[in-house]
């Protein structure tokens, strides 16, 4: 369960931002994933949960988490496409020559503090 230490990270991450800019608690943390980062979302959630009632700063924090659909672009006809819908074969050529454009990043969008 990666989950865990993507958490640990994130945590990390928020009490050193915390600290340089004199915040006294955490109400919030956004995320947004990937649909195929790999993150199993109520893993995240619950890594979440056990994690911050570790930290006085996280302690009762809420983790939304918004998800990014997965694109798919063609090499050969530079068409965009929804990588789940059609994996590596493009809908439009049938070519496999295709790179994943974007929906395998996690990162911190906003977060909202005292």
């Amino acid at each position: 369960m990666h989950e865990l230490s993507i958490v640990e990270n994130i945590v990390e991450t928020l009490e050193e931002f915390s600290k340089e800019n004199s915040l006294s608690k955490i109400g919030s943390v956004t995320v947004v994933m990937g649909e195929v980062s790999g993150v199993v979302p109520h893993y995240l959630t619950d890594a979440w949960d056990w994690f911050t009632k570790k930290s006085e700063l996280m302690k009762g924090s809420k983790l939304i988490i918004e998800s990014k659909p997965a694109v798919t672009i063609c090499n050969s006809c530079h068409k965009t496409y929804p990588t789940l819908k059609y994996a590596k074969i493009c809908p439009y050529c049938q070519s496999e020559d295709t790179v994943l454009q974007e929906g395998d990043e996690l990162y911190i969008k906003e977060i909202e503090a005292e």
